[in-house]
């Protein structure tokens, strides 16, 4: 095989590969697109009050404290990364099929508790796996991460159409279905190995990691940040229809704020190169403040949603860009696996955990517009502490190159 030829066969081999990590992406999203819209209506048709909803989103987030993690040590420790990935999405299938024997309140947070489990541990390798697949093009990871959202916005604009014609019923059977297609894409996948000795595996623990301002700030923020999101992920589907939006515009603007982020990705590399991650970290964390701001305040202008809901593009795309780039710099070579795994324990587990609690108590004690403001409080603190700690100086000295 000519030089030329081997160059095109492996350009070829990259883009299959790439495809099957977007179509995982692609189903795991449009799975989460039909999960945390409506399935607080979906609870709340049940007869599920606020604080209950609260704590049935709750336990799902809380389930990624622990279980990320603990797959991760597995994953790192015994080499058998895409397994587990297998194993756990497909294990998640079968604990979701419960929900259509039991919708109790108790059997629901046991259903929940193991569902969440196996679903939120997958994630945080793939997300490994993919950026170790894009070996130096990590900058070509927003281009695959898009299909996620291409997943969560298409299900999130046809959803109400099929919820309107069948009834809030039907989302248990749409969601099985997203899970098992799910499922099927990650026996397709390859797992990439490392080759070559990689000096900081050896020079840096988990714990001495752990030890630097730097690590301990972005984790702290990061939980902030996704606690902060605690009021629009539980209550947003509920709180605009209390403002007499229609089912179709709702799904419109959950569909809107995904559409922004995908116009993020595409053109992330270009602000990675300009403004670096550093600073893009905390304008996220910025933005986000302000976006809570509106919809506390002025959620029934029409226009003031629509920016509302563009401002998605930072206060998540940009945001988890950011912060997914810095724990893979921070953790590095085979601490990759638990690095992913805290940031989304820390951040979606326990901050998405303690959001949702929180918004369910101070929705039904304060209301909702109190509730938006201390979110865009929340999310304002995490910004602070990030300014001052997330840079390039504070790298601990192996990574400073």
């Amino acid at each position: 095989m000519t030089p030329l030829a081997s160059e095109a066969s492996e350009k070829h081999k990259q883009a299959f590969i790439y495809q099957r990590l977007s179509s995982y992406y692609f189903f795991f999203f449009a799975a989460l697109g039909a999960f945390v819209p409506y399935w607080p209506p979906y609870l709340k048709s049940l007869g599920f009050s606020s604080v209950e909803i609260g704590e049935l989103m709750a336990i799902v987030l809380l389930s990624k404290l622990v279980a990320p993690y603990l797959l991760g040590w597995l994953a790192d420790h015994f080499q058998r990364r895409l397994v587990i990935i297998q194993a756990s999405t497909l294990l998640s299938v079968l604990a979701f099929c419960a929900v259509f024997f039991n919708s109790s309140y108790w059997g629901l947070v046991l259903i929940m508790g193991i569902f969440g489990f196996f679903w939120n541990s997958s994630l945080p390798l793939f997300e490994a796996l993919t950026l170790d697949h894009l070996g130096d093009d990590t900058h070509r990871y927003s281009h695959i991460r898009l299909w996620g959202s291409v997943g969560f916005i298409l299900m999130v604009a046809s959803l109400p159409l099929v919820i309107d014609h069948l009834g809030i019923k039907i989302l248990p059977v749409v969601l099985i279905t997203l899970l098992i297609a799910n499922g099927l894409v990650s026996l397709l996948i390859q797992d990439k190995h490392k080759t070559g000795k990689i000096v900081v595996d050896s020079a840096l623990k988990i714990t001495q990691v752990l030890k630097y301002p730097i690590v301990i700030v972005l984790l702290l923020s990061c939980a902030l940040q996704t606690m902060s999101h605690g009021a629009y992920y539980t209550f947003i589907s509920i709180y605009l229809d209390e403002h007499h939006y229609s089912a179709n515009v709702i799904g419109y603007m959950w569909a809107l704020g995904v559409l922004a982020e995908v116009v993020l990705f595409l053109f992330a590399h270009r602000l990675l190169h300009r403004f670096g991650i550093f600073n893009l970290y905390v304008i996220a964390l910025l933005i986000t403040a302000l976006r809570w701001i509106i919809l506390a305040l002025w959620v029934d202008i029409f226009a003031a949603l629509v920016f509302a809901q563009i401002l998605h593009a930072a206060s998540f795309g940009l945001y988890h860009l950011s912060a997914i780039s810095l724990t893979h710099l921070l953790f590095p070579g085979q601490l990759q696996g638990r690095g992913q795994a805290l940031y989304s324990g820390l951040s979606f587990g326990l901050g998405g955990a303690l959001g949702s609690w929180f918004s369910g108590n101070a929705w039904e004690a304060f209301g909702s517009t109190w509730t938006f403001l201390g979110s865009a409080g929340i999310a304002l603190v995490g910004a602070i502490i990030a300014s001052r700690f997330i840079r390039r100086k504070y790298l601990p000295p192996l990574l400073q190159n």
